[in-house]
């Protein structure tokens, strides 16, 4: 099977990091598009009436949005140099939403991320993005583990 379309999130993971190697080389090999994605993940409190007035976490979210898209620029040059058809997104929200509705919305026929392999409590209490992604997606997932 060759994928045409390949969405890859990222973070500041070095698990992340793979995933963006394993799509690199899946990319060359079937020569579809790639979309790097990353998630800013929104404060509970947005409707909250102090949030309005609170530097803090205004200059939090701004100081996140503008790395995100430093981490996506030189990403998207690594794929760049070796001739690949590269986009890259941010998506404001959760992540899982956020990866599942962007996947949707470029018409993915791939999703390629990483894992932190979390187990046990810390599963429990961290929730675990890329199960979430890999049980409702409706595409393939390709979970790269550390």
């Amino acid at each position: 099977m060759s994928y045409q379309n390949i969405l890859v999130p990222v973070d500041d993971s070095p698990i992340s990091y793979a995933a963006v190697e394993h799509a690199l080389s899946l990319a060359k090999l079937s020569g579809a598009k790639v979309t790097v994605l990353s998630v800013v993940a929104v404060d509970p409190y947005v409707g909250v009436d102090f949030y309005q007035v609170a530097p803090a976490i205004t200059e939090h979210f701004m100081q996140a949005e503008a790395h995100a898209k430093t981490q996506l620029q030189d990403i998207a040059q690594s794929f760049s140099q070796n001739d690949i058809n590269v986009a890259t997104k941010i998506y404001h929200g959760s992540a899982s939403e956020g990866i599942l509705f962007v996947a949707d919305e470029i018409g993915a026929d791939l999703i390629v991320m990483g894992s932190h392999g979390r187990t046990g409590v810390k599963r429990l209490l961290l929730g675990s993005v890329a199960r979430t992604v890999l049980t409702e997606s409706h595409i393939p997932v390709l979970i790269i583990k550390q």
